[in-house]
């Protein structure tokens, strides 16, 4: 088993990564509850392969719980869901005290994040994360909230967990789309300061994806130890340092917006030609080397993951992709910052283009 830790002071918290750790979460958990019950949220999808496992190690350590199953997919991520949810952590006499598990990917990661801060004033939660996205990225840093009609990840807060811990063998059962979905936020990590992490990147991606085992611990645990240090040093993202992770991000949630946040289109599909992007609207304003870009548009597509709008399914023109960025949550005094490059390893923060000159990039 790896020990990771989020260092964030009093708010600090561990990052166990291990096979086999669901099997045996109870001894984990058991050390952080005031009393000797939790409660469990999951989908059904998960709660079909993980719940009764999880279920089971609690019961070993003497721990009572409740489970609630939510509907899969980025729509539980709601109004609607955060009402279903935390009624029923009220009507569980939830305390503060209290550590509910997310059970799930990033959509149960973030919903139960976002319902824990605000009931009764914030009680604590656990990750227990069991999609790559939701492993590398997703589960690690504190950023809960749902979606809205404007857009994606607009009502939410900073609730740190108290616990991560990550499984990667829940991954075996995991489809191969969502396999390719997670695999684009590891990738993340290499464009954004470490050309060489790309390079293992694409030289061992393909071999995570069918299922390598090494490759799958290494992709974790650096994404993870990269993530965890960002975090430590910008915590609320005050500073250009966290706003770094929203490589892609800017450009991806407007593909996201154009599809419903529906199945047509997954997170990290919409992150990995979103981070293509980036770097071709660099390159198209001198920015950023022609061959980096073209490295990073031909390993995404060498994995079958989205490398342009095309391949994205997105037939819009660039205002109306523009005008769904303008609801981004990072836009500040009117303009939003966006994440560019250098080059592979290379990305920085700017505010130099305006929405019109991504429009026109888009409709090139």
């Amino acid at each position: 088993m790896q020990h990771l830790t989020v260092d964030l002071s009093e708010r600090s918290y561990p990052i166990l990564i291990g096979d086999g750790l669901i099997r045996d979460i109870g001894v984990q958990v058991a050390p952080l509850l005031r009393r000797p019950h939790t409660m469990i949220v999951t989908d059904s999808h998960v709660a079909d392969h993980y719940l009764v496992a999880l279920g089971t190690s609690l019961a070993m350590e003497s721990i009572s719980f409740s489970s609630f199953v939510l509907e899969p997919g980025e729509g539980t991520k709601s109004w609607a869901g955060l009402a279903r949810l935390t009624e029923w952590l009220i009507g569980e006499g939830v305390e503060r005290g209290d550590h509910v598990i997310a059970l799930g990917g990033g959509v149960i990661g973030d919903l139960v994040g976002f319902a824990c801060s605000i009931v009764k004033r914030g009680c604590n939660f656990i990750q227990v994360p069991t999609t790559l996205l939701a492993q590398v990225d997703s589960s690690v840093g504190g950023k809960t909230a749902i979606n809205v009609p404007a857009g994606k990840n607009l009502i939410g807060a900073f609730h740190q967990p108290a616990l991560v811990v990550i499984d990667p063998q829940t991954l075996d059962t995991l489809p191969r789309r969502e396999l390719g979905a997670g695999y684009a936020e590891v990738v993340k990590y290499g464009l954004i300061d470490d050309a060489d992490f790309f390079a293992w990147c694409e030289a061992n991606g393909a071999a995570l994806l069918a299922g390598d085992s090494e490759a799958r611990h290494k992709a974790i645990a650096h994404s993870v130890s990269a993530k965890a240090r960002i975090v430590a040093a910008d915590e609320r993202e005050t500073q250009d340092i966290r706003a770094l992770l929203n490589l892609g991000h800017s450009f991806g949630h407007a593909l996201e917006a154009e599809t419903g946040y529906s199945d047509r289109l997954l997170h990290g599909e919409a992150v990995a030609a979103g981070m293509v992007l980036a770097h071709e609207f660099s390159v198209a304003n001198g920015l950023c080397p022609a061959a980096d870009a073209a490295r990073v548009r031909d390993h995404l597509a060498s994995v079958d993951l989205p490398h342009s709008l095309s391949s994205a399914g997105i037939n819009t023109g660039g205002a109306e992709l523009a005008a769904h960025m303008a609801h981004d949550k990072k836009v500040r005094g009117g303009k939003l910052p966006l994440i560019l490059t250098h080059g592979i390893g290379r990305s920085f923060v700017t505010e130099d283009y305006g929405l019109d000159a991504v429009a026109a990039f888009l409709d090139s």
